[in-house]
Protein backbone atom coordinates (compact mmCIF):
# COMPACT_ATOMS: atom_id res chain seq x y z
CA UNK A 1 0.00 0.00 0.00
CA UNK A 2 1.43 3.34 -0.91
CA UNK A 3 -0.02 6.19 1.68
CA UNK A 4 0.83 9.96 1.87
CA UNK A 5 1.73 11.74 4.79
CA UNK A 6 -1.41 14.52 4.86
CA UNK A 7 -4.80 14.62 2.72
CA UNK A 8 -4.22 15.24 -1.17
CA UNK A 9 -7.32 16.93 -2.49
CA UNK A 10 -7.97 17.05 -6.04
CA UNK A 11 -10.28 19.90 -7.99
CA UNK A 12 -11.07 19.92 -11.05
CA UNK A 13 -14.12 21.65 -13.19
CA UNK A 14 -17.01 19.20 -14.01
CA UNK A 15 -16.26 19.32 -17.93
CA UNK A 16 -15.74 15.82 -19.00
CA UNK A 17 -12.45 17.27 -21.10
CA UNK A 18 -11.12 18.76 -18.45
CA UNK A 19 -12.84 16.26 -15.41
CA UNK A 20 -11.22 13.35 -16.91
CA UNK A 21 -8.07 13.22 -17.09
CA UNK A 22 -8.31 14.08 -13.18
CA UNK A 23 -10.53 11.63 -11.93
CA UNK A 24 -8.37 8.94 -14.03
CA UNK A 25 -5.42 10.09 -12.46
CA UNK A 26 -7.19 9.90 -8.33
CA UNK A 27 -8.41 6.13 -9.62
CA UNK A 28 -4.80 5.25 -9.62
CA UNK A 29 -4.72 7.01 -6.32
CA UNK A 30 -7.30 4.47 -4.99
CA UNK A 31 -6.28 1.51 -7.20
CA UNK A 32 -2.82 1.99 -5.13
CA UNK A 33 -4.53 2.20 -1.71
CA UNK A 34 -3.45 5.68 -1.23
CA UNK A 35 -5.26 6.62 1.70
CA UNK A 36 -6.97 10.11 2.83
CA UNK A 37 -8.01 11.59 -0.34
CA UNK A 38 -10.38 14.30 -1.32
CA UNK A 39 -12.02 15.45 -4.66
CA UNK A 40 -13.50 18.46 -4.76
CA UNK A 41 -15.75 19.28 -8.15
CA UNK A 42 -19.34 20.58 -8.93
CA UNK A 43 -22.13 17.81 -7.59
CA UNK A 44 -23.37 16.35 -10.58
CA UNK A 45 -19.79 14.68 -10.70
CA UNK A 46 -20.40 13.39 -7.24
CA UNK A 47 -21.41 9.31 -8.51
CA UNK A 48 -18.58 9.59 -10.63
CA UNK A 49 -15.92 10.04 -7.38
CA UNK A 50 -17.95 7.80 -5.40
CA UNK A 51 -17.70 5.10 -8.14
CA UNK A 52 -13.51 5.21 -7.98
CA UNK A 53 -13.17 3.60 -4.32
CA UNK A 54 -11.41 0.77 -4.89
CA UNK A 55 -8.13 -0.39 -2.12
CA UNK A 56 -8.88 3.43 -0.77
CA UNK A 57 -11.46 5.78 -0.70
CA UNK A 58 -11.62 8.77 -1.80
CA UNK A 59 -13.93 11.50 -0.25
CA UNK A 60 -16.15 13.69 -2.28
CA UNK A 61 -16.48 17.62 -1.67
CA UNK A 62 -19.28 19.35 -2.84
CA UNK A 63 -18.38 22.77 -5.37
CA UNK A 64 -22.21 23.17 -5.89
CA UNK A 65 -24.30 23.23 -9.41
CA UNK A 66 -22.67 23.92 -12.29
CA UNK A 67 -22.29 27.66 -13.36
CA UNK A 68 -23.97 27.95 -16.70
CA UNK A 69 -22.61 30.36 -18.10
CA UNK A 70 -19.03 28.44 -17.99
CA UNK A 71 -20.79 25.39 -18.97
CA UNK A 72 -20.51 25.01 -23.30
CA UNK A 73 -23.56 22.39 -22.40
CA UNK A 74 -26.05 24.98 -21.63
CA UNK A 75 -24.82 27.83 -23.46
CA UNK A 76 -27.58 28.93 -25.59
CA UNK A 77 -27.35 28.92 -29.68
CA UNK A 78 -26.08 32.61 -29.95
CA UNK A 79 -23.57 31.80 -27.78
CA UNK A 80 -22.38 28.57 -29.14
CA UNK A 81 -22.13 29.96 -32.97
CA UNK A 82 -20.21 32.26 -31.86
CA UNK A 83 -17.58 30.51 -29.87
CA UNK A 84 -17.98 27.77 -32.75
CA UNK A 85 -17.73 30.19 -35.68
CA UNK A 86 -15.83 30.10 -38.85
CA UNK A 87 -13.61 32.80 -38.23
CA UNK A 88 -10.66 31.86 -35.59
CA UNK A 89 -10.04 34.40 -33.84
CA UNK A 90 -13.91 35.53 -34.07
CA UNK A 91 -14.10 32.85 -31.81
CA UNK A 92 -11.80 32.95 -29.48
CA UNK A 93 -12.38 36.84 -28.62
CA UNK A 94 -16.11 35.65 -28.26
CA UNK A 95 -14.77 32.82 -25.20
CA UNK A 96 -13.18 35.51 -23.72
CA UNK A 97 -16.06 37.84 -23.27
CA UNK A 98 -18.47 35.40 -22.37
CA UNK A 99 -16.40 33.54 -20.00
CA UNK A 100 -14.12 36.23 -18.18
CA UNK A 101 -16.32 37.65 -15.49
CA UNK A 102 -14.90 36.90 -12.17
CA UNK A 103 -18.23 36.86 -10.26
CA UNK A 104 -18.86 33.59 -11.56
CA UNK A 105 -15.64 32.10 -9.89
CA UNK A 106 -16.35 33.59 -6.52
CA UNK A 107 -19.31 31.01 -4.60
CA UNK A 108 -16.46 28.10 -6.03
CA UNK A 109 -13.72 29.82 -4.36
CA UNK A 110 -15.85 30.12 -1.16
CA UNK A 111 -16.42 26.98 -1.15
CA UNK A 112 -13.19 25.40 -1.82
CA UNK A 113 -11.83 27.71 0.83
CA UNK A 114 -14.24 25.77 3.42
CA UNK A 115 -12.98 22.84 1.91
CA UNK A 116 -8.97 23.52 2.02
CA UNK A 117 -10.40 25.04 5.66
CA UNK A 118 -11.36 21.36 6.67
CA UNK A 119 -9.00 18.86 4.73
CA UNK A 120 -5.70 21.10 5.06
CA UNK A 121 -4.46 19.56 2.57
CA UNK A 122 -0.65 18.79 2.23
CA UNK A 123 -0.67 18.83 -1.36
CA UNK A 124 -3.14 20.03 -3.59
CA UNK A 125 -3.41 18.12 -7.68
CA UNK A 126 -5.39 20.78 -9.95
CA UNK A 127 -6.86 20.62 -13.26
CA UNK A 128 -5.18 23.50 -15.34
CA UNK A 129 -8.11 25.45 -15.95
CA UNK A 130 -9.77 25.53 -12.09
CA UNK A 131 -8.12 29.02 -11.76
CA UNK A 132 -9.26 29.38 -8.59
CA UNK A 133 -7.78 26.77 -6.89
CA UNK A 134 -5.04 27.89 -8.01
CA UNK A 135 -5.50 31.27 -6.28
CA UNK A 136 -5.96 29.30 -3.16
CA UNK A 137 -3.21 27.20 -3.29
CA UNK A 138 -0.76 30.18 -3.87
CA UNK A 139 -2.41 32.24 -1.26
CA UNK A 140 -1.89 29.37 1.21
CA UNK A 141 1.23 28.89 0.09
CA UNK A 142 -0.11 24.65 -0.25
CA UNK A 143 2.18 23.04 -2.92
CA UNK A 144 0.43 22.16 -5.89
CA UNK A 145 0.24 20.00 -8.87
CA UNK A 146 -1.21 20.75 -12.45
CA UNK A 147 -2.45 18.76 -14.78
CA UNK A 148 -2.84 19.96 -18.38
CA UNK A 149 -4.89 17.97 -20.77
CA UNK A 150 -3.69 20.46 -23.76
CA UNK A 151 -0.65 20.44 -25.78
CA UNK A 152 2.19 21.60 -23.98
CA UNK A 153 2.87 24.64 -25.54
CA UNK A 154 -0.63 25.88 -25.32
CA UNK A 155 -0.21 26.31 -21.64
CA UNK A 156 3.21 28.32 -21.92
CA UNK A 157 2.46 30.48 -25.10
CA UNK A 158 1.37 34.00 -24.33
CA UNK A 159 -1.97 35.55 -25.83
CA UNK A 160 -0.57 38.58 -25.65
CA UNK A 161 2.23 40.26 -27.72
CA UNK A 162 4.26 41.28 -24.31
CA UNK A 163 3.10 38.13 -21.40
CA UNK A 164 5.45 36.21 -20.39
CA UNK A 165 5.93 33.13 -22.29
CA UNK A 166 8.12 29.67 -22.74
CA UNK A 167 7.67 29.85 -26.48
CA UNK A 168 8.95 32.61 -29.17
CA UNK A 169 7.34 35.40 -30.66
CA UNK A 170 6.58 33.70 -33.94
CA UNK A 171 5.28 30.72 -32.18
CA UNK A 172 1.49 29.76 -33.38
CA UNK A 173 -0.63 31.59 -30.82
CA UNK A 174 -3.40 28.80 -28.90
CA UNK A 175 -6.42 29.14 -30.58
CA UNK A 176 -4.85 30.47 -34.27
CA UNK A 177 -5.09 26.71 -35.58
CA UNK A 178 -1.42 27.82 -37.37
CA UNK A 179 1.59 25.58 -38.18
CA UNK A 180 4.78 26.61 -37.25
CA UNK A 181 5.25 26.57 -40.62
CA UNK A 182 4.12 29.94 -41.57
CA UNK A 183 4.33 31.57 -44.76
CA UNK A 184 4.92 35.35 -44.61
CA UNK A 185 1.37 36.11 -44.33
CA UNK A 186 0.77 33.76 -41.68
CA UNK A 187 3.21 35.30 -39.66
CA UNK A 188 1.63 38.33 -39.30
CA UNK A 189 -1.08 37.00 -39.18
CA UNK A 190 -0.40 34.97 -35.76
CA UNK A 191 1.20 38.18 -34.36
CA UNK A 192 -1.84 40.12 -34.88
CA UNK A 193 -3.69 37.75 -33.10
CA UNK A 194 -1.71 38.68 -30.28
CA UNK A 195 -2.00 42.33 -30.56
CA UNK A 196 -6.12 41.37 -31.11
CA UNK A 197 -6.48 39.70 -27.90
CA UNK A 198 -4.84 42.49 -26.20
CA UNK A 199 -7.34 44.45 -28.03
CA UNK A 200 -10.28 42.47 -26.96
CA UNK A 201 -9.24 43.47 -23.01
CA UNK A 202 -8.64 47.14 -24.19
CA UNK A 203 -12.09 47.74 -24.42
CA UNK A 204 -14.25 49.73 -21.85
CA UNK A 205 -16.15 46.76 -20.92
CA UNK A 206 -13.78 44.70 -20.67
CA UNK A 207 -11.73 47.01 -18.56
CA UNK A 208 -14.37 47.44 -16.37
CA UNK A 209 -14.33 43.93 -15.89
CA UNK A 210 -10.47 43.60 -15.10
CA UNK A 211 -11.06 46.39 -12.21
CA UNK A 212 -13.67 44.39 -10.85
CA UNK A 213 -11.47 41.23 -10.96
CA UNK A 214 -8.70 43.24 -9.41
CA UNK A 215 -11.76 44.41 -6.72
CA UNK A 216 -12.54 41.17 -6.29
CA UNK A 217 -9.45 39.45 -5.88
CA UNK A 218 -8.36 41.71 -3.23
CA UNK A 219 -12.20 41.38 -1.35
CA UNK A 220 -11.04 37.82 -1.00
CA UNK A 221 -7.43 38.21 -0.28
CA UNK A 222 -5.88 36.35 -3.16
CA UNK A 223 -2.23 36.65 -3.34
CA UNK A 224 -1.09 39.29 -6.15
CA UNK A 225 1.41 37.03 -6.81
CA UNK A 226 -1.51 34.15 -7.98
CA UNK A 227 -2.63 36.47 -10.72
CA UNK A 228 0.34 36.92 -12.58
CA UNK A 229 0.14 34.97 -16.00
CA UNK A 230 2.81 32.78 -15.41
CA UNK A 231 2.84 32.50 -11.87
CA UNK A 232 0.31 28.81 -12.08
CA UNK A 233 3.12 27.18 -13.65
CA UNK A 234 6.49 28.81 -11.54
CA UNK A 235 5.13 28.37 -8.46
CA UNK A 236 3.75 24.57 -9.24
CA UNK A 237 5.95 21.66 -7.40
CA UNK A 238 5.35 19.67 -11.51
CA UNK A 239 2.96 20.14 -14.53
CA UNK A 240 1.58 17.29 -15.64
CA UNK A 241 0.72 17.32 -19.45
CA UNK A 242 -0.86 14.54 -20.97
CA UNK A 243 0.66 14.67 -24.34
CA UNK A 244 4.31 14.59 -25.79
CA UNK A 245 6.94 17.32 -26.71
CA UNK A 246 7.19 15.42 -30.31
CA UNK A 247 3.55 15.73 -30.79
CA UNK A 248 4.11 19.46 -30.57
CA UNK A 249 6.36 21.94 -31.79
CA UNK A 250 9.90 22.53 -30.42
CA UNK A 251 10.16 24.35 -27.63
CA UNK A 252 11.56 25.05 -24.22
CA UNK A 253 9.51 23.84 -21.63
CA UNK A 254 10.07 24.64 -17.88
CA UNK A 255 11.45 22.77 -15.70
CA UNK A 256 8.63 21.27 -13.85
CA UNK A 257 7.19 20.24 -16.61
CA UNK A 258 6.12 16.18 -17.30
CA UNK A 259 4.97 15.17 -20.26
CA UNK A 260 3.13 12.10 -18.82
CA UNK A 261 1.47 11.02 -22.09
CA UNK A 262 -2.56 9.97 -22.46
CA UNK A 263 -4.31 8.90 -19.14
CA UNK A 264 -5.82 5.66 -19.59
CA UNK A 265 -7.86 3.63 -17.13
CA UNK A 266 -7.31 -0.05 -17.10
CA UNK A 267 -9.51 -1.43 -19.97
CA UNK A 268 -12.14 -2.30 -20.48
CA UNK A 269 -14.02 -0.05 -19.05
CA UNK A 270 -17.88 -1.39 -20.04
CA UNK A 271 -17.31 -5.28 -20.25
CA UNK A 272 -21.43 -5.31 -20.94
CA UNK A 273 -21.54 -3.08 -23.67
CA UNK A 274 -25.15 -4.60 -25.48
CA UNK A 275 -23.56 -6.14 -28.28
CA UNK A 276 -21.31 -3.44 -29.55
CA UNK A 277 -18.22 -5.52 -29.49
CA UNK A 278 -19.85 -8.38 -30.98
CA UNK A 279 -20.76 -5.93 -33.72
CA UNK A 280 -17.43 -4.59 -34.16
CA UNK A 281 -15.71 -8.05 -34.15
CA UNK A 282 -18.25 -9.01 -37.17
CA UNK A 283 -17.00 -5.78 -39.37
CA UNK A 284 -13.48 -5.93 -40.88
CA UNK A 285 -13.20 -2.18 -41.31
CA UNK A 286 -15.15 0.33 -39.10
CA UNK A 287 -14.97 3.97 -38.80
CA UNK A 288 -15.45 5.66 -35.29
CA UNK A 289 -17.44 9.09 -35.01
CA UNK A 290 -17.17 10.39 -32.22
CA UNK A 291 -17.50 14.48 -31.96
CA UNK A 292 -17.33 15.03 -28.35
CA UNK A 293 -20.19 16.30 -26.11
CA UNK A 294 -20.28 19.87 -26.71
CA UNK A 295 -20.36 19.36 -30.62
CA UNK A 296 -24.24 20.10 -31.84
CA UNK A 297 -24.46 19.28 -35.52
CA UNK A 298 -27.18 21.19 -37.85
CA UNK A 299 -29.79 19.02 -40.39
CA UNK A 300 -27.36 20.10 -42.97
CA UNK A 301 -24.19 18.20 -41.22
CA UNK A 302 -26.19 14.95 -40.02
CA UNK A 303 -27.51 14.09 -43.92
CA UNK A 304 -24.45 15.12 -45.54
CA UNK A 305 -22.24 12.51 -43.03
CA UNK A 306 -25.37 10.19 -44.06
CA UNK A 307 -24.88 10.94 -47.70
CA UNK A 308 -20.96 9.92 -46.63
CA UNK A 309 -21.45 6.77 -45.23
CA UNK A 310 -23.84 5.71 -47.87
CA UNK A 311 -20.98 5.92 -50.23
CA UNK A 312 -18.92 4.43 -48.83
CA UNK A 313 -21.46 1.27 -47.98
CA UNK A 314 -18.87 -1.57 -49.26
CA UNK A 315 -16.03 -0.04 -48.13
CA UNK A 316 -16.16 0.23 -44.80
CA UNK A 317 -18.85 0.27 -41.35
CA UNK A 318 -19.55 3.48 -39.20
CA UNK A 319 -19.94 3.31 -35.58
CA UNK A 320 -21.47 7.01 -34.89
CA UNK A 321 -21.93 8.65 -31.76
CA UNK A 322 -24.64 10.73 -32.20
CA UNK A 323 -26.61 12.23 -28.36
CA UNK A 324 -30.27 11.21 -28.29
CA UNK A 325 -30.57 15.37 -27.99
CA UNK A 326 -29.60 15.52 -31.79
CA UNK A 327 -31.26 11.84 -33.38
CA UNK A 328 -34.33 14.31 -34.30
CA UNK A 329 -32.12 15.45 -36.96
CA UNK A 330 -32.39 12.02 -38.43
CA UNK A 331 -34.19 11.37 -41.80
CA UNK A 332 -37.18 9.49 -41.76
CA UNK A 333 -35.90 6.92 -44.62
CA UNK A 334 -33.84 4.15 -43.72
CA UNK A 335 -30.38 4.87 -42.89
CA UNK A 336 -27.56 3.38 -44.65
CA UNK A 337 -26.39 -0.52 -43.70
CA UNK A 338 -23.61 0.15 -43.01
CA UNK A 339 -23.84 2.42 -40.18
CA UNK A 340 -24.30 2.03 -36.40
CA UNK A 341 -25.57 4.81 -34.53
CA UNK A 342 -25.61 4.98 -30.69
CA UNK A 343 -26.62 8.10 -28.62
CA UNK A 344 -24.01 6.65 -26.01
CA UNK A 345 -21.08 4.56 -25.90
CA UNK A 346 -20.13 2.44 -22.60
CA UNK A 347 -16.70 3.41 -23.19
CA UNK A 348 -14.97 5.74 -26.20
CA UNK A 349 -11.63 4.17 -25.15
CA UNK A 350 -12.92 0.60 -25.74
CA UNK A 351 -14.17 1.38 -29.18
CA UNK A 352 -10.99 3.07 -29.83
CA UNK A 353 -8.95 0.14 -28.47
CA UNK A 354 -10.87 -2.36 -30.76
CA UNK A 355 -8.29 -3.71 -33.65
CA UNK A 356 -11.56 -3.54 -36.14
CA UNK A 357 -11.91 0.29 -35.72
CA UNK A 358 -9.49 1.65 -38.52
CA UNK A 359 -10.04 5.27 -38.36
CA UNK A 360 -11.53 7.59 -35.78
CA UNK A 361 -13.14 11.14 -36.59
CA UNK A 362 -12.95 13.65 -33.94
CA UNK A 363 -13.58 17.07 -33.03
CA UNK A 364 -9.85 17.19 -32.37
CA UNK A 365 -10.23 17.50 -28.39
CA UNK A 366 -7.02 17.41 -26.45
CA UNK A 367 -8.31 14.30 -24.72
CA UNK A 368 -9.40 12.33 -27.88
CA UNK A 369 -6.72 13.25 -30.71
CA UNK A 370 -4.52 11.68 -27.90
CA UNK A 371 -6.60 9.06 -27.03
CA UNK A 372 -7.12 8.10 -30.66
CA UNK A 373 -3.67 7.81 -30.98
CA UNK A 374 -2.65 6.16 -27.41
CA UNK A 375 -4.98 2.93 -29.65
CA UNK A 376 -2.88 3.67 -32.85
CA UNK A 377 -5.57 5.17 -34.78
CA UNK A 378 -5.02 7.74 -37.73
CA UNK A 379 -7.72 10.55 -38.12
CA UNK A 380 -9.81 13.15 -39.41
CA UNK A 381 -10.37 15.72 -37.31
CA UNK A 382 -13.22 18.09 -37.54
CA UNK A 383 -12.13 21.00 -35.62
CA UNK A 384 -14.82 22.40 -32.98
CA UNK A 385 -12.93 25.52 -31.51
CA UNK A 386 -10.54 26.96 -29.75
CA UNK A 387 -7.50 24.32 -29.23
CA UNK A 388 -8.79 21.51 -31.38
CA UNK A 389 -7.23 23.31 -34.68
CA UNK A 390 -4.58 23.49 -32.74
CA UNK A 391 -4.53 19.47 -32.61
CA UNK A 392 -5.85 19.31 -36.32
CA UNK A 393 -2.71 21.48 -37.84
CA UNK A 394 -0.27 19.37 -35.60
CA UNK A 395 -2.24 16.12 -36.73
CA UNK A 396 -1.99 17.15 -40.08
CA UNK A 397 1.77 18.36 -39.56
CA UNK A 398 3.00 14.75 -37.97
CA UNK A 399 0.99 12.61 -40.49
CA UNK A 400 -1.97 11.22 -38.17
CA UNK A 401 -4.44 13.22 -39.75
CA UNK A 402 -6.47 15.09 -42.16
CA UNK A 403 -9.12 18.04 -41.18
CA UNK A 404 -12.51 19.10 -42.84
CA UNK A 405 -14.07 22.38 -41.98
CA UNK A 406 -17.44 22.02 -39.71
CA UNK A 407 -18.21 25.08 -41.97
CA UNK A 408 -16.71 24.79 -45.40
CA UNK A 409 -15.86 21.03 -46.97
CA UNK A 410 -19.11 19.41 -48.22
CA UNK A 411 -19.67 16.16 -48.87
CA UNK A 412 -16.85 14.97 -51.23
CA UNK A 413 -14.19 16.52 -49.55
CA UNK A 414 -14.93 14.88 -46.34
CA UNK A 415 -15.79 10.94 -48.04
CA UNK A 416 -12.18 12.27 -50.08
CA UNK A 417 -10.78 12.56 -46.16
CA UNK A 418 -11.92 9.77 -44.56
CA UNK A 419 -11.05 7.34 -48.01
CA UNK A 420 -7.55 8.44 -48.27
CA UNK A 421 -6.42 8.38 -44.23
CA UNK A 422 -7.97 4.50 -45.07
CA UNK A 423 -6.26 3.56 -47.96
CA UNK A 424 -2.69 5.19 -46.97
CA UNK A 425 -0.87 3.01 -45.21
CA UNK A 426 1.88 6.02 -43.62
CA UNK A 427 -1.55 7.74 -41.86
CA UNK A 428 -1.88 4.37 -39.56
CA UNK A 429 2.08 4.14 -39.85
CA UNK A 430 2.75 7.22 -38.27
CA UNK A 431 -0.45 6.82 -35.40
CA UNK A 432 1.15 3.87 -34.30
CA UNK A 433 4.45 5.43 -33.75
CA UNK A 434 3.00 8.16 -31.75
CA UNK A 435 0.83 5.32 -30.15
CA UNK A 436 4.07 3.40 -28.84
CA UNK A 437 5.81 6.55 -27.85
CA UNK A 438 1.88 7.34 -25.91
CA UNK A 439 2.53 3.81 -24.08
CA UNK A 440 6.20 4.39 -23.08
CA UNK A 441 5.32 7.50 -21.29
CA UNK A 442 3.36 5.81 -18.63
CA UNK A 443 0.60 7.52 -18.52
CA UNK A 444 -1.88 7.71 -14.76
CA UNK A 445 0.78 5.54 -13.31
CA UNK A 446 3.59 7.87 -14.16
CA UNK A 447 1.92 10.43 -13.28
CA UNK A 448 1.18 9.04 -9.80
CA UNK A 449 4.73 8.01 -9.36
CA UNK A 450 5.61 11.62 -10.15
CA UNK A 451 3.59 13.31 -7.56
CA UNK A 452 3.75 10.37 -4.66
CA UNK A 453 7.64 11.36 -4.88
CA UNK A 454 7.31 14.80 -4.17
CA UNK A 455 8.79 16.26 -0.74
CA UNK A 456 5.59 17.73 0.37
CA UNK A 457 4.16 13.63 0.36
CA UNK A 458 7.45 12.55 2.51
Amino acid sequence: MSSSSRPILFVSLPESGLFNPLHTIAGEFTRRGVEDLWYATDEERRSDIDALADASKIRFASLGDVVPELSSLTWDEDVYAKVTGPKRFAAHAALIRHTFDPALHVEKYKRLVKIVDEVKPALMVIESLTAYAVDIAITRKIPYVLVVPFLPSNYVTSYTPFGKAYTHADFPVPHSGLSVKMTARQRIENRLFRWRTLGVFLRPSMMRMLKKDKRTSEELGIDPEARRFMAKIDRAELVLVTSLAELDYPFTAPDNMRMVGALIPPLPQAPESDGLDDWLSEHESVVFVGLGTTTRLTAGQVSGMLEVIRRLSGRTHFLWKLPKSQQHLLPDTPLPANVRIESWVPSQLDVLAHPNVKLFVTHGGGNGFHEGLYFGKPMVVRPLWVDCHDQAVRGEDFGVSLTIDAHRTGVDEIERAITRVLDEPSFAGRARHFGEQLRVAGGAATATDLVLALPALS
